[in-house]
């Protein structure tokens, strides 16, 4: 009993005891007492969180950028490498300051190998670079996420009636980069005067509804940049949960799609709209994409990509989706962002055989026809049991 006593003594952390030092009066017994009880939350702290659930949400990961695992030295090591690289004498403008902080980053991710999983590591040090950069300029530092790439990124985002959600949407692009386009069109609110006051991106306003995608090509068109990043209004998505998509691209993909698989529903209950992603990805031997489809935002182009598929293409995403990948266009999942959970519920989405979900379906149709003209009526599975020769057929 006194060896444990003193092993108690010499290691207090004992998973989640308490160990406190015994006084005198206590005889020499080390006393191990029980975990704090959580104090329930008050009627104010319960009214806070209401307030805060009725705004526009964010889709945080569950662990925080900064874990504990990677947080401390990741950062120290990004504030130490941002003081060395602030420049004596920063250029004027604060786009061409950003530009030179995210040139200096990217070489600096390819030096230490900061790129890639586990992102924690990555956003840790990224975060400290900024705020070391600036502090060695005398400045305090702004909440930009710098990329992992010297290229240029443009976001594109695309929006009908979301007047609560495009101020934030538009905050979490413009920490990335300084290239953003907002293409409003059929809407009835406040969304374009919102995106107006929210940002300096280039807003494009459609009084008609312009159909489904049809947005996402008219940025297309308009962006210059090497990459092109597209997300949609309603959806507010941390900067942080963006750069494994621009990641994707410098890591040489052409379409860097979002991973929503871990999300899903079990097969039995998926809806239509579900079954056909994976069935056109699987019936075009990728079976690794499972439900990853241009359909989903975010995803990221290649300027390659774009220039290969074509602007009209791009507004029938599983067309498009199909034929990057008839052409050999490097095609994977780059990241994961749970949008099932924040796609906002309207009346032409919702319910069995909604229209939204109808025409999606037909788009994947198109997109199998497509693939059947180029490749024949089995894709890419050739039958190798049925013995047609020997009745005259084909083999």
């Amino acid at each position: 009993m006194k060896q444990q006593q003193a092993i108690l003594f010499e290691k207090p952390a004992v998973r989640g005891r308490l160990v406190r030092k015994p006084p005198p009066e206590e005889d020499g017994k080390a006393v191990v007492s029980a975990a704090p009880v959580r104090k329930k939350p008050t009627a104010a702290v319960k009214r806070a969180r209401k307030r805060t659930a009725s705004g526009p949400r964010l889709f945080l990961p569950r662990k925080r950028a900064a874990s504990r695992a990677y947080g401390g030295a990741a950062y120290r090591l990004g504030l130490q490498l941002g003081r060395t690289d602030a420049p004596s004498g920063p250029p004027e403008g604060e786009g061409e300051l950003r530009r030179l902080l995210n040139c200096r980053w990217a070489a600096r991710v390819k030096e230490r190998g900061l790129g890639g999983y586990p992102w924690a590591r990555y956003h840790a040090a990224a975060a400290g670079y900024v705020r070391g950069f600036f502090a060695g300029m005398g400045r305090p530092a702004p909440d930009w996420v710098p990329l992992p790439t010297e290229r240029s990124v443009a976001v594109i985002v695309t929006a009908k009636n979301e007047e609560r959600t495009i101020a934030a949407v538009l905050k979490e692009a413009d920490r990335l980069t300084d290239e953003t386009y907002v293409i409003v069109n059929g809407s009835s609110d406040e969304t374009f005067r919102q995106a107006r006051a929210a940002s300096r991106a280039i807003v494009l306003s459609y009084p008609q509804a312009l159909g489904h995608d049809v947005g996402r090509s008219v940025g297309a068109k308009l962006a210059r940049a090497d990459i092109l990043l597209f997300t949609d209004g309603d959806i507010p998505i941390p900067a942080e949960q963006l750069v494994p998509f621009v990641h994707g691209i410098e890591q040489g993909l052409d379409v860097a799609l979002n991973n929503i698989y871990p999300y899903l529903r079990p097969f039995g209950r998926q809806d239509t709209v579900t079954v056909m992603k994976q069935f056109l990805n699987l019936a075009l031997g990728r079976r690794d994409l499972k439900a990853s489809s241009l359909t989903a935002v975010p995803h990221a182009l290649s300027r390659r990509a774009v220039e290969t598929l074509g602007l009209e293409l791009l507004s029938v995403p599983p067309k498009a989706q199909a034929l990057a990948l008839l052409l050999k266009l490097r095609v994977g999942n780059a990241g994961r962002v749970n949008v099932i959970r924040g796609n906002k519920r309207r009346k032409l989405n919702s319910g069995r055989g909604n229209p939204v979900a109808s025409m999606i379906v037909g788009d994947h149709l198109e997109a199998l026809k497509l693939a059947g003209d180029r490749l024949g009526e089995r894709l890419v599975h050739p039958d190798v049991l049925r013995k047609r020769r020997y009745i005259g057929g084909d083999a």
